[in-house]
């Protein structure tokens, strides 16, 4: 058997849907078919982004024994209970983050995966920029001394306005939790992919910076460009959830970090920063140069060093697709995620110690983001919970 044998279906056909066919095309995996909000609409983007086949529900897909595996990017409060039909019906299964809306939900489909003996991931595909895995490996081996801080932030500007909208901004859709959970989860888990630590304790401050939106009745896409909704009879609706957030952090064996999160900062597209401090040296990463790693010293030359897999660790060279100098960015996070992913798919289950991120990796960020609902809420350090 070999990936071009494997048939996957996609539920959800928004922009991160069509990511995840493209990521898959690249491998040369079979996309046998796709489900949207409604048939109509996935009919619809499928024809008008060269999507496969429509099924007319998650139920159809999951009971089709020619799909091996599926991957769901649906709304936020829709993964539970598609999760559960997948490995209900023995798929393999592959679920954007969050894994669900609550820790409960997120620890009885680790369960359920683990009975079910099915590969199961969330797509955490950020630590999969090549030197995220250089800066792991280097951690792991000693170069830096011993992780002491780590600071970063995820930054975003695509919901600015006050005429910006997608689901994302309906707590029914999306959960409570906004911005912490949309892509300061991909932080959080890169913060502890990165230096092997576990949050422990977090003290976080939510702020919603725009108070009141305005919106169509219809559905705007994620990434639409800026005042997308701002046509036609505008509703106006009252925010809660966050537009950001400041988060310090207590790391297991004492690091200490702190995080800045925001969806409303001008001209920052997709921007992630992430310093790790340790008692020898410092590793500083920016998404928006993917390919440069600094490296800080005190008593010699500071360093930067390229993804180049003549020159980096084995980890991240396993994952490079590209030479020196051809710059490998965010699309390419999803294929060298799904081939780690599909190497285990062809063995016919989860590995030992899986080179991916898990349900339960999945379910250890909820921990921390419902640490920090609670932090924000009653203005003090609050324990992780596990």
């Amino acid at each position: 058997m070999t990936l071009s044998d494997i048939n996957v279906g996609v539920v959800g056909v928004g922009f991160i849907g069509v990511a995840h066919v493209e990521a898959l095309r690249r491998l040369s995996i079979n996309v046998g078919g796709v489900v949207g909000s409604s048939p109509e609409r996935a009919r619809a983007k499928a024809k008008a982004a060269n999507l496969p086949a429509v099924y007319e529900s998650v139920e159809a897909l999951a009971a089709d024994p020619g799909i091996d595996a599926v991957h769901i990017a649906s709304p936020n409060y829709a993964h539970a209970d598609q999760v559960r039909t997948c490995l209900a019906a023995g798929k393999h299964v592959v679920c954007e983050k969050p894994l669900a809306l609550t820790s409960a939900d997120g620890a009885d489909l680790v369960e359920r995966a683990d009975a079910a003996g099915v590969v199961n991931a969330v797509c955490f595909n950020i630590r999969f920029y090549p030197l995220g895995h250089q800066m792991a490996s280097m951690v792991r081996d000693g170069t830096i001394g011993e992780p002491r801080f780590i600071t970063g932030s995820y930054l975003q500007d695509w919901l600015l306005l006050d005429t910006d909208w997608n689901w994302r901004l309906v707590p029914e859709e999306a959960g409570a939790l906004r911005a912490v959970a949309d892509i300061g989860s991909h932080w959080l888990d890169l913060a502890r992919f990165v230096t092997g630590k576990r949050i422990v304790e977090v003290m976080a401050d939510l702020h919603t910076f725009v108070p009141v939106r305005r919106h169509p009745a219809g559905p705007v896409e994620t990434f639409a460009a800026a005042g997308a909704a701002d046509e036609g009879e505008l509703i106006e609706e009252p925010m809660s959830s966050d537009d950001g957030a400041g988060i310090l952090l207590r790391f297991e064996d004492g690091a200490r970090g702190v995080v800045a999160i925001s969806q409303t900062s001008a001209g920052r597209k997709n921007s992630v920063s992430i310093e790790i401090d340790g008692s020898k040296s410092a590793l500083s990463w920016f998404s928006e140069d993917p390919d440069q790693l600094w490296i800080g010293h005190r008593g010699r030359a500071n360093e930067l060093l390229q993804r180049d897999p003549s020159l980096n660790a084995p980890e991240a060279v396993r994952i490079t697709a590209y030479p020196a100098g051809h710059v490998e960015g965010y699309p390419d996070t999803f294929r060298a995620l799904f081939a780690q992913i599909y190497e285990d798919v062809l063995g016919g289950g989860p590995s030992a110690e899986p080179t991916y991120p898990t349900f339960a990796d999945g379910l250890d960020v909820l921990h921390v983001t419902e640490a920090v609902v609670r932090s924000s809420r009653e203005q003090r350090w609050v324990t992780v919970e596990r």
